[in-house]
């Protein structure tokens, strides 16, 4: 509880300025009332709980709906499952299908300038969101995020500076006590981000997994692949001579950690001798990603690390408080248990 109430305390104190500079293409309505999110997968649960409905979103990626379905946005908002998604073309977008649904406002990933000048040629108002500018920094992009939505939806910022806030509060109190970690004893993570026909595919230096375990004072086991977005296909034989202390599993595979603890070929590796293998939780979003799971998928990473380090903190009563005292949304306790509930010896997880 003691532990809440310093983060929950930060949150209503004063933040830097918002509103934030809105990089936004083309006028954008006074009044939005239909909004269409293209190939930035974690934005549709963004877009939700900025907003505190889904009742203006029109349009969001497959991929983001399945996990709607799958996990808790759905339940909070089930507005969102009606949204259209054949819209969708690949990676892409089918223009004049969107067309169709008449957006006031298209949210697209700033990377595919293809396909953002597309929709900017067909008349549309197109807000570009990055996943990858500020270095794979989750919390800094779920922060930039919100600044740019403020801009956007004012009627909704004091929400958005609470929830930034306790983002900050959680990286404090995270790295507070990752620095007291002796060298000698801080472990080795490996991330599996996905698994497909045998082919494993994990976070080298650039990408997400890089950070999560600079946040929680750990050691990413595949730091040496330094590609620029370095997302690599990997062998058994690299992942036995890194031999990780703890492996975590992304919900971007149906891979779950009965598979690697029954497996005969992972049993050399010490995660899984130790039983170190975790299933992410899949939330309002996949929490690998930047989103606005991401301060709590921050804790439940370092109490899966670090379990006498952050053994104290009760994630899923926390986790419910979030959602209520930011967002004004009500997951029981026992809900968030499901979500969050502390990883265990053995792993956990789907």
């Amino acid at each position: 509880m003691r532990f809440f109430i310093f983060l929950l305390a930060a949150a209503f104190a004063a933040l830097s300025c918002f509103p934030a500079p809105c990089a936004a293409r083309g006028a954008l309505p006074q009044k939005i009332e239909r909004a269409a999110v293209v190939g930035i997968l974690p934005f549709p649960s963004v877009l939700c709980l900025y907003l505190g409905s889904a009742e203006k979103i029109i349009a969001v990626p497959p991929a983001s709906m399945s996990a709607a379905r799958e996990g808790l946005l759905g339940e909070l908002f089930p507005e969102i499952l009606r949204a259209d998604t054949s819209f969708a073309s690949g990676a892409g977008a089918n223009i004049e299908e969107l067309l169709s649904l008449r957006p006031d406002v298209v949210f697209c990933l700033e990377a595919d300038k293809v396909v953002g000048r597309a929709l900017e040629n067909a008349g549309l108002a197109v807000v570009p969101v990055s996943p990858s500018k500020y270095g794979y920094d989750v919390l800094r992009t779920w922060e930039e995020w919100i600044k740019t939505l403020s801009v956007i939806f004012p009627e909704r910022a004091e929400v958005g500076k609470r929830a930034v806030e306790y983002g900050r509060r959680a990286l404090e109190l995270t790295k507070e006590r990752a620095a007291k970690i002796p060298q000698n004893e801080r472990k080795k993570v490996f991330f599996i981000v996905r698994s497909e026909n045998g082919r494993i595919v994990t976070s080298g230096k650039n990408f997400f997994g890089q950070y999560w375990c600079e946040s929680v004072g750990a050691e990413n086991a595949a730091s040496e692949i330094t590609a620029e977005r370095s997302n690599a296909v990997v062998t058994m034989e690299q992942i036995y001579k890194w031999n990780p202390d703890v492996i975590f599993i992304t919900n971007f595979t149906k891979l779950a950690p009965r598979d690697l603890l029954s497996a005969p070929e992972w049993n050399p590796v010490e995660a899984v001798r130790r039983g170190a293998v975790y299933k992410m939780p899949l939330a309002l979003y996949r929490t690998y990603t930047p989103g606005p799971d991401a301060p709590l998928t921050l804790l439940w990473l370092a109490r899966a690390v670090y379990p006498e380090s952050f053994g104290d903190i009760d994630l899923p009563k926390q986790a419910a408080k979030y959602y209520k005292e930011i967002f004004g949304l009500d997951v029981s306790d026992e809900r968030a248990r499901e979500i969050f509930a502390a990883p265990r010896s053995g792993g956990a997880g789907r």
